[in-house]
C-alpha cells in the first residue's frame, strides 16, 4: 500500500505552497470552480512544448514571455497574473503539480475522492458504475472514478483511491506466484 508521502512525493513543496495558497484565495472568493478552469488553460498552456520552451528560456527577457502569455493565451487577469507569478519564479514545469495539488484540496473539502481503476480490457458503464458505487458506500465519500486500460495488467483489476492501492491483477498474482517458486 503506497503512502500518502509517497503519492505526493511527485509534486514539490513549492507546488503544494501555490495550490494551497490559491485554493484558500479560491474559497475565501468562491470561485472554486473559477479556479479550476485557470489552472487547467494555465496546465494545457504551459503543457504545449514549444510554449514551454519560449516561457523556460534565460535568454529570453521575462518581460517578453510574459507577452507571450499575455497576447496569445486568452487568460482573464487572475489567471494571467498567475501565470507571470510562475513565469518570474521558474516555476513554468510545475503548472501540472500545481493543478493537481489544487484537485486533490478541492476534492477533500468537499468530501470526494478520486479513484482510479485499472482493467486490461475497457470496463461497461455498468461496470463502473457498481465499482464507483461500491467504493463510495465503503469510503463514505462521493467517488469520483476514472478508468485506465493497460493490457500489461492481464487481467483483474487495480483501485488506486487516496493513499490505498488494491491490487487484484493477474500480472501481480503471478509475479507473487513466481517469487514463491523462487525462494523454493
Amino acid at each position: 500500500m503506497a503512502t500518502a508521502a509517497a503519492k505526493q512525493g511527485g509534486t514539490s513543496r513549492a507546488a503544494r505552497r501555490y495550490a494551497k495558497a490559491i485554493f484558500e484565495l479560491a474559497q475565501q472568493d468562491k470561485e472554486i470552480e473559477e479556479w479550476a478552469r485557470r489552472l487547467a488553460r494555465i496546465r494545457e498552456l504551459f503543457s504545449d512544448d514549444r510554449v514551454t520552451a519560449v516561457l523556460t528560456n534565460p535568454t529570453i527577457a521575462t518581460e517578453a514571455r510574459e507577452q507571450l502569455i499575455i497576447g496569445v493565451a486568452g487568460l482573464d487577469k487572475e489567471a494571467t497574473n498567475f501565470a507571470r507569478l510562475l513565469i518570474e519564479s521558474g516555476r513554468v514545469n510545475e503548472a501540472e503539480s500545481i493543478e493537481d495539488e489544487f484537485q486533490r484540496l478541492t476534492d477533500a473539502a468537499a468530501g470526494r475522492v478520486r479513484a482510479t481503476a485499472t482493467t486490461a480490457v475497457e470496463l461497461s458503464t455498468d461496470i463502473r458504475e457498481d465499482i464507483r458505487r461500491d467504493l463510495s458506500e465503503r469510503l463514505n465519500k462521493d467517488v469520483r472514478l476514472s478508468v485506465v486500460v493497460d493490457p500489461r495488467i492481464l487481467g483483474g483489476l487495480r483501485l488506486q483511491f487516496g493513499d490505498h492501492v488494491i491490487d487484484a491483477t493477474v500480472a501481480t498474482r503471478l509475479e507473487q506466484l513466481r517469487r514463491r517458486l523462487v525462494m523454493n
